[in-house]
């Protein structure tokens, strides 16, 4: 069996979006969703061998969920259908120009049941890069197990494992992450968190230096701060490298801090250097949040340059 270029694993879910208030009856539409599988789909598209493992639903959304993912490329070999748990549902709101607003129904899921047996094939058959996210390890004590045994697992083989802290305030508290991922965070080669996620695999309120200091002495090679239209700093034991983002109309940021780990890791197995990995990642975050949908606008490969230099209202003819 070949080995895939990445694998990531987690909870696919349908997201319901409407252009305004959900208590007001609006038209809902649904969508692929789930902070994994868009980093699958942003990878895949850039001609990469990607794989997404987990639990779904063995329904019709379930169905669908593995529709958008095959029909991205996304391979599914390894995905298990659930006949006894439904499919996480995410409601998503848009109630202001500048606010978006997030409701879960995913207690009880499918992706939640996730366990260490689940993920063994899909583990053996091997990957060049393991992407994980602390989402995942938030769902329930049976896929935080999964996730710290795939991390351990993978890191044995090799394999260059990434791991996104993607906190979810809804999902579990500050305190029950930081001592979660502690026995995750050991195992990454890659450590992606906004700035204000950075401490969650760190010593509790601490700086970013004393953080970033403490991640590269427990074996981290990388370590990505995310600072939204300030770009992102990149964090290795030779020093600090900041990446300005791309400049475009911000319509919805959703998904753009996935967009963001799909293009570097792109660039790893692309074998870029730091510069064009970071350049690689924040033109990902910058189509995602230019146009609407989680992952719908991220870009194939010959569309990479679309936004070199694009002036505002530009039409290509």
């Amino acid at each position: 069996m070949t080995a895939v270029d990445l694998l990531t694993f987690g909870e696919a879910l349908v997201s319901l979006r409407t252009a305004g208030p959900i208590v007001t009856g609006g038209a809902l539409t649904p969508h692929l969703a789930g902070a994994e599988a868009n980093v699958a789909v942003g990878v895949a598209r850039l001609g990469h061998r990607a794989a997404f493992a987990g639990r779904v639903s063995d329904d019709e959304l379930g169905e669908f969920l593995l529709r958008q993912l095959r029909a991205e490329g996304v391979s599914l070999e390894h995905v298990v259908r659930d006949p006894g748990r439904p499919a996480g549902l995410m409601f998503l709101e848009r109630r202001t120009a500048d606010l978006t607003r997030v409701i879960y129904q995913r207690a009880g899921s499918a992706g939640s049941a996730l366990s260490v047996e689940d993920l063994r094939p899909a583990l053996a058959a091997g990957a060049r890069v393991l992407h994980l996210t602390g989402i995942t390890a938030a769902l329930s004590d049976g896929a935080r197990e999964a996730t710290r045994s795939a991390a351990v697992t993978a890191a044995r083989a090799g394999t260059l494992v990434c791991l996104d802290v993607n906190h979810r305030t809804k999902l579990w508290s500050r305190d029950a992450a930081r001592a979660a991922l502690a026995d995750i965070v050991g195992h990454a080669s890659v450590v992606v968190a906004s700035a204000d996620e950075l401490d969650l695999v760190g010593t509790a309120g601490a700086d970013e230096p004393t953080v970033v200091a403490e991640l590269l002495d427990r074996g981290v090679s990388t370590v990505l701060v995310k600072l939204g239209g300030d770009g992102a700093r990149a964090y290795t034991r030779e020093g600090v490298r900041q990446a300005a983002a791309v400049p475009v109309t911000a319509v919805d940021t959703v998904g753009a801090g996935d967009a963001f780990t799909a293009g570097y890791l792109s660039g790893h197995l692309d074998g870029l250097d730091l510069a064009g990995r970071l350049r690689r990642a924040v033109t990902l975050g910058a189509f995602v949040v230019g146009g609407h949908g989680d992952w719908e606008t991220l870009p194939r490969r010959d569309e990479l340059s679309l936004l070199n230099d694009v002036q505002p209202g530009s039409t290509l003819r």
